[in-house]
């Protein structure tokens, strides 16, 4: 079997896929790690979404305890009974 010398032009084409190659391969493997980490992330963040909205249900309930059902205004901070709850305070011996 003869062998036969490449040209320096092939050969360095050759490099170069190779070396282009090389630089895919890492940039999928960066990119498969931060997949990874954002996966993590989104989870942290939805267990930290699940705890506020247990901690809002939990509120919710001390708060409809203390003030019976009304609605809010978030920037007075008055709390208007609704009329069904002033019925029920009405009707309610003291």
């Amino acid at each position: 079997m003869d062998t036969k010398q490449l040209t320096s032009e092939e050969l360095e084409t050759l490099k170069e896929f190779q070396q282009k190659n090389a630089v895919v391969a890492n940039e999928l493997g960066n990119l498969e790690v931060t997949k990874l980490q954002m996966e993590v992330r989104r989870q942290e963040i939805l267990d930290y979404y699940n705890e506020l909205k247990e901690d809002e249900v939990k509120f919710g309930k001390k708060f409809t305890t203390k003030y019976g059902a009304g609605s809010i205004n978030i920037e007075t901070g008055e709390f208007t009974p609704s009329p069904e709850s002033e019925e029920n305070t009405e009707a309610t011996p003291s």
